[in-house]
């Protein structure tokens, strides 16, 4: 499966091997044959730059990415919803309800009255509100050591509608500017049902909901009242705000249940800072975190050097962090590397 933008030149090189015969010739001399169940597959973003003979070589099919639509991702996803659910026989039709209630609707809406500075696509808003229900669905996964009884799922039964909002704010909502999260909650007021009580005062997007104490609060009570240490050079105060709160909680929720993060946003406003500290002070002991910054000069052979020398030989084959660790890797000024004759950013192709 290749993924990336199309390379006219790498294609032409590649006749062979995509004709019948499925032979790859390489410099050397050596051919390597693929088999008969092996096929190539090509996944591409768009065909500025492919030849009309590129194109047929290949085989490329334009597909609409409305074409698929949210059902099969949500289909496929309710199927990997803890086992346990099944015990309260109304709590998956409730989520698959909640689904049909807001999704179409707010996405819509968002599609057609909101401005998002970095564009994204409907399917991904779908995963990301998805990603956000697995991480506070991940602990009624039974395992040896986490017991999970008929209580806990009738407390997340009575509240899985406010945990729903809450995910959807912060994947549907939160890809447009202020201008329009004003508006997104306006639209988002008039169709909540009665069971989320979300206070009247400020935005949706100042609130989170609390697992716990099963209410929604505001932001800055998550956090004890900030005093400035002492000791601490005035560079290394940081005043917690608003927006750092939620962002690195948000950030924190995700990485711990093993999902990528991508935080993109104008430059000066913090989020090299805010992603180190929590990097540094919030993850439990068991995370290390490795930086790398990206330049205009990096390539994809340096990144791969600045991840294999950090990484531990296993067994043959297998790397990794040192046993009982999870590496998180924080890669800063990510867009920065040069882009190549036909677009393609090879850094970012190699973490793909």
């Amino acid at each position: 499966m290749f993924d990336g933008p199309v390379d006219a030149i790498w294609i032409e090189n590649m006749n062979t091997v995509l004709d019948d015969n499925k032979k790859l010739c390489l410099n050397s001399g050596q051919i390597i044959t693929l088999t008969a169940q092996m096929t190539m597959m090509f996944e591409v973003e768009d065909l500025a730059v492919a030849s009309p003979a590129t194109v047929s070589r290949c085989g490329m099919v334009y597909m609409e990415p409305g074409a698929l639509g949210n059902d099969p991702l949500i289909k496929s996803w309710m199927n990997t919803l803890p086992p346990n659910f099944q015990k309260r026989k109304q709590l998956n039709p409730t989520i698959e309800a909640l689904f049909k209630k807001y999704l179409p609707e707010m996405l819509k809406f968002m599609r057609k009255n909101l401005h998002e500075p970095v564009f994204t696509v409907d399917n991904n808003l779908v995963e990301s509100l998805t990603r956000i229900l697995d991480c506070y669905f991940a602990r009624y996964y039974e395992t040896e050591v986490n017991k999970v009884t008929d209580a806990d799922i009738e407390d997340l039964e009575a509240s899985v509608e406010q945990l729903f909002v809450f995910a959807l704010i912060w994947s549907i909502g939160c890809t447009t500017n202020l201008a329009g999260r004003e508006k997104f909650d306006q639209k988002l007021r008039t169709i909540l049902s009665s069971k989320v009580e979300m206070p009247d005062t400020g935005m949706v997007y100042d609130y989170m909901w609390d697992t716990t104490k099963k209410e929604w609060i505001i932001w800055t009570m998550t956090k004890p009242e900030f005093v400035v240490e002492i000791k601490n050079g005035y560079s290394e105060i940081v005043v917690p705000t608003f927006d750092s709160i939620r962002m690195k909680y948000l950030k924190r929720l995700l990485l711990i249940n093993k999902k990528h993060v991508l935080c993109p946003g104008p430059t000066g406003t913090g989020k090299t800072v805010n992603t180190q500290i929590m990097l540094q002070q919030e993850l439990p002991e068991e995370y290390q975190y490795i930086p790398i910054t990206f330049s205009a000069q990096t390539s994809a052979n340096q990144t791969q050097d600045a991840l294999d020398e950090k990484f531990e030989k296993r067994r043959k084959g297998i790397y990794g962090p040192p046993t009982g660790k999870r590496f998180v890797i924080f890669i800063d000024d990510l867009n920065m590397p040069k882009k190549e004759t036909y677009g393609a950013q090879p850094p970012i192709e190699i973490l793909r």
